[in-house]
């Protein structure tokens, strides 16, 4: 059995103390620095009485410190995607100790827990045995990690450490050769299982440096990937908005492989990347729940068919034509069957069809969720499509309804239709397409039309996201169309239309999208609105107010720019990033065409003034 302490790459792991295993920004982190970090978070966590820690750190290389001593302390360590209070709320009903960035009421003070405790050292390291790699037990509870939450609640799903250490070996014998030496760049989180395994566990078992921050921008993109051999790990959600007019060139010589998970990439994202970039990209296929199960690149043989992993044996349920696997990935030998109903092409590959478990029922009518969404991007006006069931409380009458809420991104022809005809119009027509497939009462009755689909720190659009966007309307944040074309609000708008990209513990990306009647353009000006400043900056608090505990008192602003203007219908990306240490929210509107505004607003600490 493959342990993560064994060398796989091509090149035998550096022994030196001053080899590097990761960047953090500009300075490079060598084995003998990381291995510190190791002890010094071994020196704490090692003390806790408990078995269970949750562990949420963004920094990659420090998460990685820390993992890896829990596991010398022989700690099982919950893995969460982000520090939401609901989720914290949750995982409080699970363990009791929470280290890294988690907010105050839940973080675990571990200074305060070992001042009086003797320091338990790590194992001395060897030539093959790095110190800051553990070789455990097959069996030892290493991790819990939590589903994505895109057909669903999030569920915990327990991982043996045979799991994760053969999983490593799978991938190295399948891409390690192509990677090489290439540094590891990352736009998922490493908090999920994809990223964990990608971007943290396959490279520090194989001796790749890695660089710590995601990089959530294009531009950071262009400027890292050229600067060195390199692989990048991530999602259909960054690929598939990759802009043309960034110089990509160097990128072509330098970038060794890219991988893909969280979903099918359609056909336009992997050309445009083989065209910007030079590489066909690796597709994983595989869940929370059972790891790896198959990998793609889009070539003329079996061009979407899937590759199943090495080791793993698979067949189709003869009843409901659902795919079944035995894979060294799961924590026993028994048969494990998915969601996903597939078609054989031969021994080694096979198609993916679509998720039974997207079957709802509508006054006992079974509808798919599946067939509504195919039969919508093959229109010709959609792009992508997002259903989900939703329920609805009549109040007056004390009952449920269930009705089917429908997310869409439009093609050209879509838009065109949209701008030119109107909402009512395009939402029969869809109305009408979908007739064909399913009865009337399945017919979705809300329309959401939007530049993008909203996606988490792993890439996916989770059914809470989608569901957070018919919340807004309640909050007079975003209109909602119903099937007859008209509003759930009528009043003129005060916020932008606007959905979640990322969200992390202290920062926070929106893009933004300001309707064409706001009322703040009355005046501003009369031959083209644009959006003044005073507005930018009060909508910058008023998210910063929504994600983050900001403190009560506005204090002043510093280094408050207004570069180019912000007008009507034009998508602009808002990043907040909070600074409690210094009661500061810092805000900055960029798009395509550059930065348009920024600055940092500062606030009162509690009980004092300026």
């Amino acid at each position: 059995m493959f342990n993560l302490h064994q060398n796989l790459s091509p090149q035998p792991v550096p022994a030196e103390p001053d080899s590097i295993v990761g960047w953090q920004a500009q300075s490079a982190i060598t084995r003998e620095m990381f291995t510190q970090k190791v002890t010094t978070w071994h020196a704490s966590i090692s003390q806790i009485p408990q078995h269970k820690i949750a562990l949420y750190l963004s920094d990659s290389i420090e998460f990685a410190a820390a993992l890896f001593a829990a596991w010398h302390a022989h700690k099982t360590v919950v893995l969460t995607a982000d520090t939401l209070e609901n989720n914290c709320r949750n995982l409080a009903k699970e363990v009791d100790v929470f280290i890294g960035e988690f907010p105050d009421q839940y973080r675990t003070q571990l200074e305060t827990q070992t001042k009086t405790q003797p320091q338990t050292p790590l194992p001395a390291a060897s030539p093959t045995h790095p110190v800051f790699l553990p070789a455990m037990a097959n069996t030892f509870p290493a991790l819990i990690v939590y589903t994505s939450g895109s057909t669903g609640e999030a569920q915990a799903i327990p991982k043996q450490w045979s799991q994760l250490s053969t999983e490593i070996a799978t991938l190295e014998s399948l891409f390690g050769e192509k990677l090489g030496s290439a540094t590891i760049y990352a736009t998922v989180s490493h908090q999920h299982i994809y990223g964990l395994l990608f971007k943290v566990l396959w490279p520090f078992a194989t001796g790749r440096a890695i660089y710590a921050e995601a990089l959530n921008f294009p531009e950071q993109l262009q400027q890292h990937l050229a600067t060195g051999a390199c692989a990048l790990i991530t999602s259909p959600a960054h690929l598939k908005r990759l802009p043309a007019h960034l110089d990509w060139v160097k990128i072509k010589t330098q970038l060794r492989a890219v991988f893909s998970s969280g979903g099918p990439l359609n056909a336009d994202s992997v050309e445009a990347v083989q065209l910007l970039w030079g590489q066909t990209p690796i597709e994983v296929y595989g869940s929370s729940e059972t790891g790896g199960i198959a990998w793609r690149q889009r070539t003329k043989k079996h061009k979407d068919g899937w590759q199943v992993f090495p080791q793993l044996a698979w067949r189709i349920a003869a009843d409901n034509n659902l795919l079944e696997i035995q894979s060294p990935h799961l924590p026993d030998t028994n048969w494990f069957r998915l969601a996903d109903q597939v078609n054989a092409i031969d021994q080694q590959h096979f198609q993916l069809l679509g998720r039974q478990d997207r079957i709802v029922k509508i006054e006992e009518k079974r509808i798919s969720l599946d067939l509504m969404e195919k039969a919508l991007l093959t229109s010709g006006l959609v792009l992508e499509a997002r259903l989900l069931l939703n329920t609805e409380l009549l109040v007056e009458q004390g009952s449920q309804r269930q009705n089917i809420c429908a997310f869409i991104v439009l093609t050209e022809q879509g838009q065109t239709i949209l701008q030119t005809q109107g909402k009512f119009t395009l939402n029969q027509q869809l109305r009408s397409i979908l007739s064909k497939h399913v009865e009337t009462i399945a017919l979705p009755r809300r329309w959401r039309y939007l530049d993008a689909l909203p996606v988490n720190a792993q890439g996916k659009t989770t059914q809470a996201q989608l569901l957070a966007l018919l919340e807004n309307v309640e909050q007079g944040q975003d209109k909602l169309e119903f099937e007859d074309g008209s509003n759930a609000l009528k009043k003129q708008p005060t916020k932008p239309n606007w959905r979640l990209l990322e969200q992390e513990p202290e920062r926070i990306l929106l893009e933004i999208i300001v309707p064409k009647d706001l009322l703040y353009f009355e005046g501003h000006f009369p031959i083209a609105p644009v959006l003044p400043g005073v507005v930018q900056v009060d909508w910058a608090i008023h998210f910063g107010r929504q994600y983050f505990a900001l403190p009560t008192n506005f204090c002043g602003i510093q280094a408050l720019k207004f570069q180019q203007v912000i007008c009507a219908e034009t998508p602009v990306y808002m990043e907040l990033i909070h600074q409690p240490q210094k009661l500061s929210l810092q805000f900055r509107y960029f798009s395509d065409a550059g930065q348009h505004a920024g600055g940092r607003v500062l606030f009162e600490p509690a009980q004092t003034q300026c």
